[in-house]
């Protein structure tokens, strides 16, 4: 990885993003094309929704969608991680998360995100970066899958 910076979305940068999403295996089992994708991040663009992205030497290569008061308006949640295949493994992702959540802890004590149970892989990462599992939810995004909920409370004397 040459220069990572992480910065607000850009219009110009639904696109790509957008082709990340569609061409994701997880997002694709869970029925999101490119046209579905463009509309959510129009959206949310569109709507002032706290979407950051990661830029490698400029190129938008992932993004964190995320929400400080975004579960019982109380509680940060994540509701979308994505990194481009060729930056998988590279820091991307745990940079993104880093960022979010400096953010949502300067004014929450927690931070929620799902994840599906047949992700192992994100269902590792997560765990990595001090979440745990503390619940479920069967058939909420897609018939048979249940979305595992993940927690992770701000340490004592972060700010």
């Amino acid at each position: 990885m040459t220069s990572l910076t992480i910065r607000p979305l850009r219009a110009a940068d639904i696109d790509p993003l957008a082709q990340l999403m569609a061409a994701t295996p997880l997002w694709k089992r869970h029925h999101v094309t490119y046209a579905g994708a463009t509309r959510r991040l129009q959206a949310g663009l569109e709507n002032k929704a706290t979407i950051d992205v990661a830029a490698v030497d400029g190129a938008a290569v992932g993004f964190i969608w995320y929400a400080t008061r975004g579960i019982f308006l109380r509680s940060g949640y994540i509701s979308l991680l994505g990194v481009s295949a060729s930056q998988r493994g590279q820091g991307v992702g745990q940079a993104l998360m880093g960022h979010a959540e400096q953010v949502m802890f300067a004014e929450v004590g927690e931070i929620f995100l799902l994840v599906s149970d047949f992700n192992q892989v994100a269902r590792r990462f997560y765990q990595r970066m001090g979440y745990q599992q503390v619940g479920g939810i069967p058939d909420y995004l897609t018939p048979g899958v249940t979305e595992l909920l993940f927690m992770k409370k701000k340490e004592s004397g972060v700010r």
